[in-house]
């Protein structure tokens, strides 16, 4: 045996002295948040499930199998002084669990037990709060610890099925399985660390023998995931890291205002490079939904490479997340960005009341689609407006008031005790965030905290973190205001264009017919007379239609223009390429690039301002037609006064693709969107835009002090850093 060997057995035989002394000299080990066990999902440090372990386990195993959710469960005696809430919530992090992870924790001689998942993840806390009341907590009354865990991974089944939240089938079982201090789980530790001390020399043989043997072992010899969970895990990814460009995109632009390009330029540069990085995931998934390649290999490589893209997208952006916050100093800064803010909701107001007259006109001018990408634009700008104003207000009572004669320039106005003064309680409108207490504990302490508190020598003033909560909350909400209100002012700008272009669009598609009909005659019987034929057809049907709608004076001009647009260009595509020139195709190309950005502009809008609810499919075909609409829009500029212009057609083509790109783009998230429900938007559609992270909270959530946190600057793992916890 070597001295390390040697050093090792000594080291693990102290180990096994410590382990089966410790519990008896110290009455019991207290419980802090550690690594899960490394093999499955049960973690079982009390040996409460017994012979019982595999029912459970198959009961995880069907959960994930059925709707690919992974249900971790933990048992230990305590939570070492924290609430389970606390410890399922410390562990949960520790261990890098996802959106698609749950964590149940028992402490069963606490008579504790507690639950973590992701804000982002399917289950919402209402559903989350179901499956423990009606499932868990009637087998832990019980001491049935495997019925706890069986009746959670079947009510979460059930929920994500839409089905009611089965009651479980109650097996009493022992009160506390781990309280004779050393139990059958205290011995398999040592007596695995004997087993492993004797193997420990002829281990050093067998390692240096596999070695070569493994090196090639594609991921370290653990069998790699199945394609289904890339798959998700690269959707979960995406949807994630598109959020955190998002928001930081926002908050960068209030940087941006308020301190110059200078100072925001390392900021800038950090969501720079996570755009191009998120771009080329979106590439790669985009390529994966199409079928290319086919090889199970390669997609699964390119799985991979959008799950690193996005992992690196969103360290980078982490790596500025502290930097930004000293940049902003919202907390010191509270009261002057409070003041800034205040002076937008009037403006903004009047912009709404103009967007909706604007809508009205559209309405009894053209046909209700013209009008439908941004038909409930006005009412979601009024919903943001109140959000943004009452956050506005709670901030206000959160500072001090300004001094005066009677509060002179000493004296904060703070409650008796030295807080700040109470914010208005739960239950309004624009609840971003549910007591003063809760969310300066939140931005204090939360999980990656970056914000400091307000005590002494943190600069800020008294109620400072409270009021700075609200004041990104209503930032946010404020920035959809302007966007919706701008959808509406941009959708009449290009109904007004494509209804100015349309008659010179059809009376060069009647002209390419009557040139189209007199080809037609010279053509010997064949493929090219067929498909000339199929094409005039086509022509005469889209322009009969668009006359007849104009002068029903009921129509909608963008969309009646692209269908004119694509039609007359497959059709002169089929004519004599010779008499083509860049006149002709440079007509096409501006009708193509209208109503394209047009389509674009649309999804782009409500993907923003629906995130909270939009999945990886819709923003993947959005990000498509974003690239598609550039690579047409680059030859736009070029001169080509003569002769044919090959890349005109090649932006034609790459033109109508990014239409149709974001038309579907749009069409599957507001699929998405209902199927989230509206009674997800949250207060003043916040959650549903994205403005605060997470579910909506329930009425039992609001009791408990829970809160929502606004989104920051940053990825994912510190843009919720400014309030609330994980529910």
């Amino acid at each position: 045996m070597t001295r390390r060997a040697a050093g090792v057995l000594g080291a693990l035989l102290l180990v096994v002295a410590w382990w089966l002394v410790g519990p008896a000299a110290g009455g019991g080990r207290a419980e802090e948040p550690g690594p899960l066990a490394a093999q499955g999902q049960i973690t079982d440090r009390v040996d409460a499930l017994s012979v019982r372990a595999q029912d459970v386990a198959r009961a995880l195993d069907a959960l994930y199998d059925e709707h690919r959710l992974r249900l971790f469960v933990v048992y230990v005696q305590d939570f070492s002084g924290r609430s389970g809430q606390e410890w399922a919530e410390a562990t949960a992090n520790r261990n890098g669990l996802g959106a698609n992870d749950v964590l149940l924790a028992v402490a069963t001689q606490d008579r504790r037990y507690g639950y973590a998942a992701d804000p982002g993840g399917r289950l919402s806390p209402g559903q989350l709060d179901d499956v423990a009341r009606v499932a868990v907590e009637p087998a832990l009354r019980e001491n049935d610890w495997a019925g706890a865990a069986i009746g959670a991974a079947e009510g979460y089944g059930a929920v994500l099925a839409g089905r009611p939240v089965p009651e479980p089938v109650v097996t009493p079982g022992p009160p506390d399985p781990g309280a004779d201090g050393t139990s059958g789980a205290d011995l398999v530790l040592p007596v695995v660390l004997v087993a492993g001390a004797a193997a420990l020399a002829a281990y050093g043989y067998v390692k240096r023998r596999r070695r070569t043997e493994t090196r090639t072992t594609p991921h370290g010899g653990v069998q790699p995931p199945d394609f289904a969970e890339l798959d998700a895990r690269a959707g979960t990814a995406l949807v994630a890291v598109d959020d955190a460009v998002r928001t930081s995109r926002e908050e960068l632009g209030f940087a941006v205002a308020q301190f110059g390009d200078e100072a925001a330029r390392p900021f800038a540069e950090a969501l720079a490079y996570a755009e191009r990085e998120l771009a080329t995931a979106f590439r790669l998934r985009q390529q994966v939904d199409d079928g290319y390649p086919a090889d199970e290999v390669t997609r699964r490589a390119m799985l991979e490479e959008i799950a690193a893209r996005c992992a690196d997208a969103d360290r980078r952006l982490d790596e500025e997340a502290a930097a930004f916050d000293r940049l902003r100093d919202l907390e010191r800064n509270a009261p002057d960005v409070l003041a800034a803010a205040e002076t937008t909701p009037a403006d903004l107001s009047g912009r709404v009341d103009t967007a909706d007259a604007a809508l009205v006109a559209m309405r009894r001018r053209y046909a209700e689609s013209a009008a439908a990408p941004v038909s409930s634009a006005p009412e979601q700008a009024r919903e943001r407006l109140a959000f943004a104003t009452d956050n506005l207000a709670r901030a206000r009572e959160a500072l001090p008031p300004p001094p005066t004669a009677e509060t002179p320039p000493g004296e904060t106005g703070a409650t008796e005790g030295g807080g700040p003064r109470a914010v208005p309680g739960p239950g309004t409108e624009g609840e971003a965030v549910s007591s003063a207490a809760g969310a300066a504990d939140a931005v204090g302490e939360g999980p990656r905290g970056v914000g400091a508190g307000t005590g002494p020598g943190t600069g800020a003033v008294p109620g400072a973190a409270v009021a700075a909560v609200h004041v990104r909350a209503a930032e946010g909400a404020l920035e959809q205001v302007a966007r919706l209100v701008e959808a509406v002012d941009r959708r009449a700008r290009e109904l007004a264009e494509a209804a100015g272009k349309l008659p010179g669009a059809l009376a060069d598609a009647e002209a390419d017919l009557a040139e189209a009909r007199e080809a037609l005659k010279g053509l010997p019987e064949g493929a090219a007379a067929v498909e000339l034929r199929g094409r005039i057809a086509r022509v005469e049907s889209v322009t009969g239609d668009v006359r007849r709608a104009v002068d029903a004076e009921r129509y909608d001009p963008v969309d009646a223009l692209r269908r004119v647009e694509e039609a007359d260009a497959a059709l002169d595509e089929a004519l004599d390429r010779e008499r083509r020139d860049a006149r002709r195709a440079r007509a096409f190309l501006e009708q193509a690039l209208l109503t394209a950005r047009s389509a674009v502009g649309a999804a782009d809008d409500y993907v923003t301002t629906h995130r909270g609810a939009v999945g990886s499919q819709a923003r993947t075909r959005l990000a498509e037609a974003r690239r598609r609409l550039a690579e047409a829009q680059e030859p736009e500029e070029a001169q080509e006064p003569e002769g044919e212009s090959p890349g005109l057609g090649g932006a034609l083509r790459a033109a109508q693709e990014a239409g149709a790109l974001a038309r579907e783009a749009q069409g599957i998230a507001e699929q998405d969107v209902r199927l989230h429900g509206a009674a997800a938007a949250g207060p003043g559609g916040a959650v549903l835009g994205g403005i605060l992270l997470g579910g909506p909270l329930d009425d039992g959530a609001r009791q408990r002090g829970e809160t929502r946190a606004p989104g920051r600057y940053g990825g994912a793992g510190t843009r919720g850093r400014l309030g609330g916890g994980r529910f």
